[in-house]
């Protein structure tokens, strides 16, 4: 490959008609596409050149990424960033724990990747089941509104959405969130309910109980989900 090429991921799906670059997680370009030719992916990358490099610094820049274990790291609670040391220790099973003044700790009795984000991601799921039912409960009475059920799970492109039967559905990631940016995804999914739309009654809506929403929405696009 040209060294003026950036690396990428190549998945060859031969039911697709379009060519579509994306990133992953790690900020790796992923070329989605029919079977093409080498000199046909060549040429796009060159093309996109530009695109891809201002891309992939936004991404790389997002906060909230997935930590590196092999060397010091941070995970986003509540809008701060928080220090997270690896501890060994003799016990078997692998644990997180968080202390404000020491920060998030894993004590692992062996290195093992999978473990770790297994006790992350159980720490926000856990937290998030616990602080937005009432955000939503408070907004709700406020709003006139009323979901028929809220749902929590882990997804990688959306902070929340709300079901044509009203289920609020909110990413456990959002606990990554400033609580003000959280709110607004809160109200931002209520307001579904009665607007299945992005249109000006919605917004309208949104406005109504959170007036700086743009401001929120800012903020919130400097997180990775």
């Amino acid at each position: 490959m040209s060294p003026l090429l950036p690396a990428y991921i190549h998945i060859v799906k031969p039911g697709l008609k379009n060519t579509y670059l994306s990133f992953d997680e790690e900020g790796n370009l992923v070329i989605k596409s029919p079977k093409v030719s080498q000199r046909y992916i060549e040429q796009l990358l060159l093309k996109k050149a530009a695109w891809i490099n201002r891309s992939r610094e936004k991404i790389l820049n997002k906060k909230g990424r997935v930590p590196d274990f092999c060397k010091q790291s941070v995970l986003c609670f509540l809008g701060d960033e928080i220090s997270l040391i690896l501890v060994p220790h003799e016990k078997k099973r692998t644990s997180l724990t968080l202390d404000r003044q020491k920060g998030f700790r894993i004590f692992y009795n062996h290195y093992d990747k999978t473990a770790f984000l297994r006790q992350i991601d159980a720490f926000y799921r856990q937290e998030a089941e616990h602080l937005i039912p009432p955000i939503v409960e408070h907004y709700a009475k406020q709003m006139r509104l009323s979901p028929s059920g809220i749902r929590f799970r882990k997804t990688k492109r959306q902070w929340g959405s709300c079901s044509g039967q009203n289920i609020l559905s909110f990413n456990t990631m959002l606990m990554k969130l400033p609580l003000e940016v959280i709110k607004y995804v809160v109200v931002h999914e209520l307001a579904h309910i009665r607007h299945k739309h992005h249109q000006k009654a919605f917004w309208d809506l949104v406005e109504a109980y959170i007036p700086d929403y743009k401001v929120r929405i800012e903020i919130l696009h400097t997180y990775t989900t």
